[in-house]
């Protein structure tokens, strides 16, 4: 997805915005297009021959959407933007104890071709040349001839696309690029850099030489700030790991010596070139890519600098101006006092539930949860310690690692006792089961479900045990014992059995079709059923002594499935029937339809308890 509009160095086409943050952009672009002061990088002759009227913006968002404006299409050189990106693919290649050994991480203060070293010879850091000349050599001595190509492919995974390369420019490097041959020299005297200078060099400036747009570059960024994973394309390109190191980098030097100056008036990890572009990233927000070559003394991007400080003063996006609520994490926090599962119980389970409902509690999170939030849920936790506790994470957008790790440590004391936790609502291809799964797998107290319906259902069984329930069924329940037929006869209740036919089915079988003619009620005379909407949604389970298809009395049509789940023998009785008894006999009729009352009224009751749980938070 993207929205872009047109206006550019030469365009005059009008700009249309589909939101807000579109709009911004463009009247940024429109405010700062006009400002004719830096000049274009001649160091290298073939950079002074772009148009200096260039100027394009682009946003990338973690979910994957693109802003453009102006010339966000144009291709340009990366420059030492690639710097930032070939770090984090040595760091993923070799560890950071390798790479850490041939280069520092500290800013400089210097520019970045400066040729001086730190006193144990290494590169300050991978943002400054020395520094990104030893990477290239790292990544060179391991794939020789492969190299440039290597490094080619990973700079596309973190674009989205296929990159090319400007060959004038990278011609044009070379040729005027004696004082970075100074510096290769210097390293490789050091043993920073092995082998041969001339390979090793010509891996930088074709780096270098990347064609990149300011599209490219916000969705190189997005790719960091959605730690690692391309929010375009999907690909998981480099590892959190990396990305936290590279994104540290990245703010301490990623804009030479006016890093300190960035960071205290943009507050964004970020990179520029002398190419005219920079990147910036927000981690878990954007990604923001700008191209306009008239440069700043400091060798950045005079309009692209104006942009960044001007988005991020405007939304307040400084890294470090943050806030939140930990206790909005917690959504809804009950016990299963008036809350139960979809499985109907006998009168007896029932009651040892309504008497114990507090022994089950249940909190329901939402969000994306971090190390605050995790603390803040355990202090809850500690609060009312119970002995079944079930933690929801349906409405949970994501977990950082160390909430993960908190998490684990919480659930382990807690079930180190009788206590037994049960996590719900986490998609085995989720982030959070991949960070949450492998921390919890061996700790015996913790059980997983998919939904939170059946957690509810498991935790009741529990109580039911705990307290003396799950009485032995007898193997067929009686007529008398449905809650439909309560209050009736001897004689009323065997003139409505002498109406029904009994009927079996096996387990696995579907006993009532939803959208079928609801033509017959049946009362369950042993096994178990389930009531499920055509999506598979549950709805309801029923043990014998229980009827189903009662809505007939006042529906012409099924409004959901009914499945056998063991086998089944249950008296169906046709509607015409039962309503010929109803006409027959008044006052059994009047009691059946106040039975009819009684049930529909509790399941209102359960709804009604439910949407007032989740309004009180």
């Amino acid at each position: 997805m993207h929205s872009h509009d047109l206006p550019g160095a030469g365009g005059t086409a009008l700009p249309v915005a589909a939101s807000p943050l579109h709009r911004f952009l463009i009247d940024c672009h429109g405010q700062f297009r006009g400002d004719n002061s830096g000049a274009v990088a001649d160091y290298i002759p073939q950079l002074k021959k772009v148009d200096s009227r260039f100027f394009g913006v682009s946003l990338a968002t973690i979910d994957g959407h693109v802003y453009e404006v102006g010339d966000s299409a144009v291709p340009f050189t990366i420059q030492s933007i690639s710097k930032a990106f070939v770090f984090a693919l040595a760091l993923e290649m070799f560890g950071a104890e390798r790479v850490e050994a041939v280069i520092g991480v500290e800013p400089s203060g210097d520019a970045f071709n400066s040729i001086r070293l730190r006193p144990d010879n290494r590169p300050y850091n991978p943002m400054v040349n020395s520094g990104a000349i030893a990477c290239s050599g790292l990544i060179h001595k391991a794939k020789g001839g492969e190299a440039f190509e290597f490094i080619r492919s990973a700079l596309g995974r973190f674009a989205g696309r296929e990159l090319g390369v400007d060959e004038q420019v990278f011609l044009s490097e070379r040729e005027t690029g004696d004082r970075n041959r100074a510096i290769a020299y210097l390293l490789r005297n050091y043993a920073v850099v092995e082998g041969d200078v001339g390979a090793v060099l010509d891996v930088y400036f074709r780096q270098c030489s990347v064609l990149v747009t300011a599209r490219d570059l916000a969705v190189m960024a997005a790719t960091l700030a959605n730690n690692g994973v391309n929010p375009v394309t999907g690909e998981a390109v480099m590892k959190p790991y990396t990305v936290a190191r590279t994104l540290s980098i990245m703010t301490s030097s990623g804009m030479y010596d006016y890093a300190g100056e960035w960071v205290y008036r943009v507050g964004m990890p970020a990179k520029s070139g002398v190419g005219g572009g920079i990147v910036a990233a927000l981690p878990a927000q954007l990604g923001l890519g700008t191209f306009s070559p008239p440069l700043d003394d400091h060798g950045n991007s005079v309009r692209g600098l104006k942009v960044c400080e001007t988005l991020s003063t405007h939304f307040g996006l400084h890294m470090l101006n943050r806030s939140g609520d930990v206790r909005t994490s917690v959504i809804a926090d009950y016990d299963i006092g008036g809350i139960a599962s979809r499985r109907s119980r006998q009168p007896r389970d029932q009651q040892i539930l309504e008497e114990h409902h507090q022994d089950v509690r249940v909190i329901e999170l939402v969000g994306a949860l971090t190390f605050a939030t995790i603390d803040y849920v355990s202090r809850k936790l500690a609060e009312k310690p119970t002995p079944l506790l079930i933690i929801d994470f349906r409405r949970v957008a994501s977990i950082t690692s160390a909430g993960g790790l908190l998490l684990a440590d919480i659930l382990r004391s807690l079930t180190a006792g009788a206590a037994k936790a049960i996590l719900t609502g986490i998609e085995p291809s989720s982030q959070i089961w991949a960070v949450v799964h492998p921390l919890i797998a061996e700790i015996a107290g913790v059980r997983t479900f998919s939904v939170l319906d059946e957690a509810l259902e498991w935790a009741e069984d529990q109580v039911i045990f705990r307290y003396g329930g799950f009485v032995a069924l007898k193997d067929s329940a009686h007529l008398k014992e449905q809650a439909l037929l309560a209050s009736l006869t001897d004689d009323e209740i065997a003139g409505i059995a002498a109406l029904g036919t009994v009927r079996r089915f096996a387990a696995g079988q579907r006993i009532v079709v939803a959208a079928e003619p609801a033509s017959s009620l049946f009362f369950l005379q042993s096994g178990m059923v389930s009531v499920k909407l055509p999506s598979g949604v549950r709805l309801a389970t029923l043990d014998q002594g229980m009827e189903f298809g009662e809505m007939a009395l006042l529906e012409d049509r099924r409004s959901a499935d009914v499945w056998a789940d063991t086998a089944v023998q249950c008296l169906e009785l046709p509607i015409e029937e039962f309503n010929k008894f109803r006409v027959e006999n008044p006052h059994a009729a009047e009691r059946i339809a106040r039975n009819l009352a009684g049930i529909l009224s509790k399941r209102l009751i359960l709804a009604n308890a439910k949407i007032d749980l989740l309004s009180a938070y």
